[in-house]
Parts: C-alpha cells; sequence; structure tokens
C-alpha cells in the first residue's frame, strides 16, 4: 500500500513536471514512469496477503466487515481493503489464586456461595478456539479482544450461577464431576452463541473454608481409626475362633484316646516301644510287667 501512494505521489509530479521545456520536461517523464512502475508492484503487493497456519482473515474496506473469510495461505483480496488475521488455535484463559499462574496478576480465582451460604474458591481453566466460519462476525460484534470481553466474564458468572445448587462439601468431593458438568453445558451453549467453542473446563482446584476443611478432616480421621477398630476386633474374632477350634480338636483327641484306648492295645504298644529300646545301643532300662505285678531288667551295652 506505500508503494501505491509514493508511485501516485510521483506520477502526479511526473505530470506537472512535464508541462515545462527542457530538462525539466525530461524528469517529469522519468518521474511518470517511475510512478506508473511503483503503482503497478503496489498494486500487485496490495492484492496478495499470506494468511498464517492456525489463522482466518477478515476483512475491512473503509470500515465495513467483508463476508469472506480469507484461509490460511496466498490470497488474492481488494488492494483497498485492510486484513485483520484472527487466530482459530485452542487457547486457553487460566483464573488462578496463584500468583502469577493465571491470565491476571494476583489472586484471580473466583470465589462463590454455595448453597449452604459458604464461600468456596475455585480454580479453573477455559479451552476454546474461535469458529473459523464467526470470525468475521465476532471481528465486527466483539472485537479481537473477546477473551476479556466473552471468555472472563461469561466463565465467571455462569460458575457462581450454578455454584448456588450445591453445598461446599458437595462441591468438593461427591458432586464436583457433576458441577464441572453443569457448568461446561451451560458455558459452551453461551460460548457459541457468540462465535466460540469451549472446548474444554477443567475445575483444577477447590478450596474450602478452614472450618470446613477442619470438620472434614476430623471426620476422615474418625473413619479411619473406625476402620482401625473393626480391624483390630475382627482379628481378635479370628484369633478366638482359631483358639476355639484348637481346643476342640484336643478335646476330640482326649475322648477318642478315652474311648479307644484298652489293656491289650496298651500291652502292644509298651512291647513296640521296649524292642526299640532293647535295639538301641545305649545304656537302657527296661520295665516289663502288667497290672498284676512288674519285672525290672537292666542291660549296659
Amino acid at each position: 500500500m506505500i508503494l501505491l501512494f509514493i508511485g501516485i505521489f510521483l506520477l502526479v509530479l511526473g505530470l506537472n513536471t512535464s508541462k515545462f521545456v527542457g530538462p525539466f520536461s525530461r524528469s517529469g517523464s522519468i518521474l511518470k514512469g517511475l510512478g506508473g512502475l511503483l503503482i503497478l508492484f503496489g498494486l500487485l503487493f496490495s492484492m496478495l496477503v499470506q494468511v498464517e497456519a492456525g489463522e482466518v482473515g477478515v476483512q475491512t474496506l473503509f470500515g465495513k466487515v467483508q463476508p469472506r473469510i480469507l484461509q490460511s495461505g496466498l490470497n488474492i483480496v481488494n488492494p483497498f481493503v485492510e486484513v485483520k488475521h484472527i487466530d482459530i488455535k485452542t487457547q486457553n484463559y487460566t483464573m488462578s489464586g496463584v500468583t502469577d499462574e493465571g491470565e491476571k496478576q494476583g489472586d484471580d480465582a473466583i470465589r462463590v456461595l454455595s448453597a449452604d451460604g459458604l464461600e468456596v474458591v475455585i480454580d479453573l481453566t477455559v479451552l476454546y478456539r474461535v469458529l473459523p466460519t464467526e470470525a468475521a462476525r465476532i471481528y465486527r460484534q466483539i472485537g479481537l479482544d473477546y477473551r476479556n470481553t466473552i471468555v472472563r466474564p461469561i466463565t465467571r458468572t455462569k460458575i457462581r450461577d450454578n455454584a448456588v445448587y450445591y453445598d461446599a462439601v458437595a462441591l468438593y468431593s461427591s458432586k464436583r464431576d457433576e458441577f464441572q458438568d453443569r457448568i461446561y453445558k451451560s458455558i459452551e451453549a453461551n460460548f457459541r452463541q457468540r462465535g466460540l467453542l469451549l472446548e474444554q473446563l477443567l475445575v483444577r482446584n477447590i478450596t474450602l473454608p478452614r472450618s470446613v476443611k477442619t470438620t472434614i478432616e476430623s471426620k476422615i480421621n474418625a473413619e479411619q481409626e473406625a476402620q482401625k477398630m473393626q480391624f483390630v476386633l475382627q482379628k481378635e474374632k479370628q484369633e478366638a475362633e482359631r483358639r476355639r477350634i484348637e481346643a476342640q480338636g484336643i478335646a476330640d483327641y482326649q475322648r477318642i484316646i478315652n474311648n479307644e484306648l484298652s489293656d491289650k492295645l496298651l500291652q502292644y504298644e509298651t512291647i513296640k516301644a521296649n524292642k526299640e529300646i532293647a535295639l538301641s545301643p545305649n545304656s537302657k532300662v527296661i520295665i516289663m510287667g502288667n497290672n498284676r505285678g512288674a519285672q525290672l531288667l537292666l542291660s549296659d551295652k
């Protein structure tokens, strides 16, 4: 575009100079030729616009947004249009309570009131992108700063609107996935109406009031102690059962011995034991006899 204006300036200057006679007339011809050449190159370069990968181009002609969207690559356009490049890649917007972690400096976490009236602090990351077909409408209705115009306020508002349906402890534990799905659907519909596509909503952290956290920790500790006590009681019960079974076995054994043991069996077992002792190379004392009397035999090898 600059070459075009320079060429027009030289052409006008050459036309005025050529009215003179002599050397000025020759200079005018040179200026006209150079001006015409610059105008030609200026028009050529002004008609070619390169759009980078992951972007689209929105054309404006004298302030009016044109409907045709320029795709990535080399495009031929009206030399008088101005092209605005809009990013259509996935973008993220983080709102965090940690300094320098989010898009805003300082504590930018979202503070909401739960159904039980407690303040809950939520850290959140929004993954979104511009719909290519809606780029012209976004530029015309919203502008290029759609992050602060649409993404941030809608996200924060929808989270506050939906958090009031849940208790603080439920948000932190059992209802966390349900809450995330609920706010995703709410924000996704609002984004789409404005030409943005919500890809993912990440609830990174939910911080409860200190008093609630203390209560939860006490409850968890009590549950752990109860589980530990149940384990100890179960172990003692199993040990008592083992001892009962062992005692029952001993009692059964004694009953069987008392019922089955006879004089002949005792005599037979005594003979076997004496036989083993007699065959032993060690010194021995053998006592043999029955209920009528006993005989003592001493042997030494």
